[in-house]
């Protein structure tokens, strides 16, 4: 157990500390880093969940069982995305240029949530509480309600007209400016994008194999949806957003516009059509190796 604390308490150290280090100087350093603790509680809570169930259920079954080292792996690695996207310097940048903007939402939507579906954290996390609070967790988990309601957001097309819907809404112009303005409704914002995509992805990688091609299909019909806004956001003539109007980086704010519509167009909506692919791919595959099973033939006893 000290080996647990120890480890999240150099958790609960390393982003401040590596402020401090930024050579530009405290002040700056701080206000690179964001040490809002909106942000900065739920992360490392997630992350120490993590590491006490794992340590627990690997005491328990063995190493490397109940939590493969591969979907811890994957945890870590998504956990680390999210981080870069909400607590570096990146999101300082996206304050102040719509590109970084844009990157930080791909960071959240294609990377992290993926990653983390992968991961299955659930269980990790249930074995870091107490065993009342696991029952009790498990109780409520099964009941009718809450059950229907997860069965009904985790539908393939549910989730996938929910996460198409709420990545257009939240560039509305209007909706977005204001989210820009409005610290509340910028965390819901960054909030929203991640636990749809959650979603997303959630319901997609848990198809069965005989359904990927229906899960190809949906993953086609988000990176086309993708692709129209990030095709939108580098085409159009004018500026969408007049609060990235001060130009940086040497970009002019049309410039800063239409790179972050290429930054959805191009590699986001790439994520999208390489695991279209990938499950085509083990769809026909797998239909393959159904259709050469040979039939079974039930001899009847006679006499």
């Amino acid at each position: 157990m000290r080996t647990v604390l120890a480890a999240a308490s150099l958790l609960l150290s390393v982003t401040p500390a590596f402020a401090h280090e930024v050579g530009f100087g405290n002040g700056f350093a701080d206000e690179l880093w964001s040490t809002d603790p909106w942000l900065l509680i739920p992360l490392y809570a997630a992350a120490i969940l993590f590491l006490v169930g794992t340590w627990r259920l690997w005491r328990r079954a063995g190493s490397g069982r109940g939590i493969r080292y591969w979907q811890a792996a994957c945890f870590w690695t998504g956990w680390s995305v999210i981080a870069i996207a909400l607590v570096s310097p990146l999101h300082w940048f996206a304050e102040r240029m719509l590109t970084a903007h844009m990157v930080e939402h791909e960071f959240l939507m294609v990377a992290a949530a993926p990653l983390l579906v992968l991961s299955r954290p659930l269980t990790a996390f249930l074995w870091a509480l107490p065993i009342g609070a696991r029952r009790w967790l498990g109780t409520l988990a099964t009941a009718p309600p809450i059950a229907a309601l997860w069965i009904a957001l985790t539908n393939a097309s549910v989730a996938t007209l929910i996460h198409v819907a709420t990545i257009f809404a939240w560039h509305t112009p209007s909706l977005f400016e204001a989210a820009t303005s409005n610290p509340l409704l910028h965390k819901l914002q960054h909030a929203t994008f991640l636990v749809t995509a959650l979603l997303f992805w959630w319901a997609i990688l848990n198809l069965p194999k005989r359904q990927l091609g229906v899960g190809a299909a949906h993953l086609f019909a988000t990176m086309m949806a993708m692709s129209l806004l990030g095709a939108l956001l580098t085409l159009t003539p004018r500026l969408w957003y007049p609060s990235y109007s001060a130009p940086l980086l040497g970009f002019t704010p049309l410039e800063d516009q239409q790179l972050a519509g290429l930054v959805m167009w191009i590699p986001g909506c790439a994520v999208y059509a390489i695991a279209a692919l990938v499950f085509l791919a083990v769809w026909i595959a797998a239909s393959g190796r159904y259709e050469l099973q040979p039939a079974k033939i039930k001899v009847l006893p006679t006499g």
